[in-house]
């Protein structure tokens, strides 16, 4: 599976470095870290000391330096070496993980070692196409993603079958279907490709670069104004970055949060209980406001009451998001019933859409139509939501150890709060 990659959804071209980074070779390289020498890194693993040499002399070749320092007395690691041992060992974790979680569920036997096998059959390019086969379950698609045959990816996967002693998928006429197993190996194989992605920016960084990218998934209110300001000031001093969006519901990110797929979400935070396994940093604190076009009846109404509202077409947030929550229960402690919505949508172009060209209400942020407002196509109108204060900021995986360009975006977040004149910043914690 030597063959060139195109773009896809699993990782991009402008990571494409990981996907020919060996994992074999970096299980040599971290065993050496270990060991100190060469020959007794070879012991452990049971290998040849010159078959080890090579595997890190090739890891140090794809990564284009040294990550020791050679002596009389062995190897030691270099700055460079001590930055790809950490992503080495999480790495290790991680397969560890998906080896203890394949036996609790009874995939595999306890005996079988997923870490060893695993990275004697896998180099970033098959942990990809198992990743993207547990999302696309269509084997001609993600042979045209990566620009390989779908003979390959059979020999990959059924390789892979056979060492573990479990189908990864069900073969159907619509498809591939994930088993258990399969959906648990593509998990910590989309975290595995997480870290190894990362090591190339680490290095870089280490000399003053910021390169890679960076995946961000982007809630309302925080893409309309943050994200942007904050993405152009990055960019205007580390133009080799590359920043993709994900624009999706919470839970969908939250899961792409967990497996890899995004570095943080910039948005509304959530309950300890709905933020599982995640840490949330707060920004600052926003509140629903009622909006309409420029010229909508309302927008001339002096009093506004309950009833207008309810006579009016509204279009809100989903069922359950935090904003349609916290609109419900604005109005159930007042003892008056909801408006029921025409339209429910998570897409702010659309929401923005239908206010510009009808007489329809919203309830949101009102950053995340800040521009509108300002140019004077939307005002706000005069009917407080008391008590539908919302909490805004950064949500990342517990337990990640982000990429310089995503940590770096994230500061850019924090700087961008703080400078808005019409925003809060939350205190800092002590």
């Amino acid at each position: 599976m030597n063959e060139s990659v195109a773009p896809h959804q699993v990782i991009d071209r402008w990571d494409s470095a990981a996907l020919g980074i060996n994992l074999r070779q970096l299980q040599a390289f971290s065993a050496v870290a270990a060991a100190g020498s060469i020959a007794r890194a070879a012991e452990g693993l049971l290998r040849v000391p010159s078959a080890v040499t090579r595997s890190v002399l090739q890891l140090e070749g794809a990564l284009g330096r040294p990550l020791f320092d050679r002596g009389s007395r062995g190897v030691t690691l270099n700055a460079s070496g001590e930055l790809v041992l950490v992503r080495a060992r999480r790495i290790e974790r991680e397969f560890e993980e998906a080896r203890t979680h394949l036996v609790a569920r009874g995939c595999i036997d306890s005996t079988v070692d997923p870490k060893s096998l695993f990275t004697s059959i896998l180099n970033g390019r098959r942990l990809a196409v198992i990743a993207s086969l547990s999302e696309k379950r269509n084997m001609p698609s993600v042979a045209r993603d990566f620009g390989i045959t779908q003979p390959a990816i059979s020999v990959a996967l059924k390789d892979l079958e056979h060492g573990l002693g479990a189908a990864l998928f069900e073969r159907r006429a619509g498809g591939l279907v994930p088993t258990v197993a399969g959906l648990i190996v593509a998990f910590h194989f989309k975290r595995v490709l997480a870290e190894v992605r990362h090591i190339v920016p680490d290095i870089a960084a280490s000399d003053g670069t910021l390169q890679g990218s960076v995946h961000v998934g982007a809630l309302p209110p925080g893409c309309t104004q943050i994200l942007p300001m904050a993405i152009a000031a990055l960019l205007a001093r580390h133009p080799r970055l590359h920043i993709a969006t994900v624009e999706s519901p919470y839970d969908a990110l939250a899961a792409s949060l967990r497996n890899g797929d995004i570095d943080f979400m910039l948005g509304a935070l959530r309950a300890e209980d709905d933020a599982v396994n995640l840490e949330q940093q707060l920004l600052f604190e926003d509140h629903l406001s009622v909006i309409a076009r420029a010229g909508h009846p309302l927008a001339r109404a002096r009093p506004i009451d309950v009833d207008l509202l309810r006579a009016a077409m509204w279009v809100l947030p989903r069922q359950g998001s935090p904003s349609r929550e916290m609109f419900e229960r604005f109005f159930s402690q007042a003892d008056e019933r909801p408006p029921i919505p025409a339209v429910e949508t998570g897409d702010l172009a659309l929401l923005r859409g239908l206010l510009l060209e009808s007489d329809m209400l919203t309830a949101i942020s009102a950053h995340a139509l800040r521009h509108e407002i300002r140019d004077g196509r939307l005002v706000v109108l005069d009917f407080p939501l008391a008590h539908t204060h919302h909490r805004i900021g950064l949500t990342q995986r517990l337990g990640a150890l982000p990429s310089p360009g995503a940590r770096a975006l994230m500061q850019e977040i924090e700087a961008v709060v703080a400078r808005c004149a019409d925003i809060r910043p939350a205190p800092k914690a002590r």
